[in-house]
């Protein structure tokens, strides 16, 4: 991208306003995040809630699939995200309010999670859908990075910020959650008005439109399918407390590390994706970026250094955020706009399916194999996905730039 385009989005009003909306928002969620685990395990002191906390705040993205993207789609994509966003910060003054009083219990924290998680589920895929309302095409790839950075930045602020404020008193977390909350919603609510909402009424046809639309686009299909194998296969996220006590010998501090160490590669890759976005050759560049993934998981579950395995989970991170970046343009560019709610509900819940079963995955191997075989056989797993892809999906592979010329408002040369 030339100097004047990375001007046009750095001075584009309405898309940094979207950029802080989401850190306001990302933060908020990381800090609750951090706030009901400590929570829930200081009432019940059982590890099995924790888990269940998790599951709960998934079991939104299966249960409203259908719906979430014909929201996005039928109704002002700003006035759905504000509302997701309002729904998060009730979250907040319950919880401000129950832990104040002593009143929060076990079961009032699983309703929480599952309420945070439905303001969620509709969430993601209208403010993905929003994006493409906001900037024009040609600064839509740098877009998504310095959108993607938003997340990484509040992953690897937020959590720790939230222990250093709980560890004060519950309402210091909750409270500044609220307030981030709010911000977000003012902030989103000032964005331009550029969609044409869908004028079709809900039905069983347009519900299941966009599934249908991507098993009818190869390259969409296959983007978004080989990113959930590869995380799938190549996840080690919950294998990293074994590593961290067992093989790296660290104590504590070395796994909020490890923890942070894919968000550092993400967001550095992100910054350097919204100065140099990936133009050209994006088919080849995506299935690189995953046999890196797998490359870099082989060489963690190899390690026995703790920077070492620092420096592989950096590059780990890296070439997810390649691959995310290219994914996510590549697909809402490919997607018209009047299906990209639904488009990016199909999307959002492969990628939280890959996430949540990719360490279902990588617990049993540990357990029927051992822990460093499980990583391997992912690592090799993610590999041997980026080669057969090149073969199921031979349009994505040879795809060289992100735009369609049948598909935006103007041609790509």
């Amino acid at each position: 991208m030339s100097v004047h385009g990375q001007l046009l989005l750095r001075h584009h009003t309405p898309f940094i306003r979207f950029w802080l909306a989401r850190v306001f928002t990302a933060s908020g969620f990381q800090m609750l995040t951090v706030a009901i685990g400590w929570q829930m395990y200081s009432l019940t002191g059982n590890v099995l809630d924790l888990g269940l906390v998790g599951l709960v705040e998934f079991l939104p993205k299966i249960l409203f699939i259908l719906l979430t993207g014909h929201v996005a789609d039928r109704f002002d994509r700003r006035k759905v995200a504000a509302l997701c966003q309002c729904g998060q910060a009730i979250v907040a003054i319950t919880l401000l309010v129950g832990s104040s009083t002593g009143s929060l219990t076990r079961e009032m924290i699983f309703v929480i999670a599952f309420m945070m998680g439905t303001a969620r589920a509709f969430e993601m895929p209208t403010t993905q859908a929003l994006l493409p309302n906001i900037v024009p095409p040609g600064l839509f790839p740098a877009a998504v990075a310095a959108s993607s950075s938003a997340m990484q930045t509040a992953t690897i602020v937020s959590p720790a910020l939230g222990g250093v404020l709980y560890a004060v008193a519950p309402a210091w977390v909750y409270g500044p959650a609220l307030v981030l909350y709010l911000i977000a919603v003012g902030m989103m609510l000032s964005l331009p008005s550029q969609q044409k909402p869908l004028k079709q009424k809900i039905s069983v046809e347009s519900l299941l439109a966009g599934f249908r639309f991507i098993r009818s686009r190869p390259e969409v299909f296959g983007a978004i399918s080989m990113d959930m194998f590869a995380v799938l296969l190549g996840g080690a996220t919950a294998l990293l407390p074994v590593f961290a006590k067992d093989i790296l010998l660290t104590g504590p501090w070395g796994l909020g590390l490890l923890r942070s160490a894919p968000a550092v590669g993400a967001l550095l890759m992100s910054i350097y994706l919204a100065r140099h976005p990936i133009e050209r050759r994006v088919g080849p560049v995506i299935l690189g970026s995953v046999a890196i993934f797998g490359v870099a998981t082989i060489g963690f579950g190899l390690s026995t250094s703790l920077w070492f395995s620092l420096t592989t989970l950096v590059l780990l991170g890296a070439a997810d955020m390649v691959s995310m970046v290219i994914r996510g343009a590549f697909v809402q560019l490919q997607t018209p706009d009047d299906m990209r709610g639904r488009v990016g509900a199909v999307n959002s819940l492969f990628i939280g399916a890959s996430n949540q079963l990719g360490d279902f995955r990588a617990g049993v191997s540990a357990a029927w194999f051992g822990t460093v075989p499980a990583v391997l056989i992912g690592g090799f797993g993610a590999i041997g996905i980026s080669l057969l892809w090149i073969k199921l999906f031979p349009a994505l592979s040879n795809r060289d730039r992100i735009r369609d010329p049948l598909v935006g408002d103007e041609k790509a040369s």
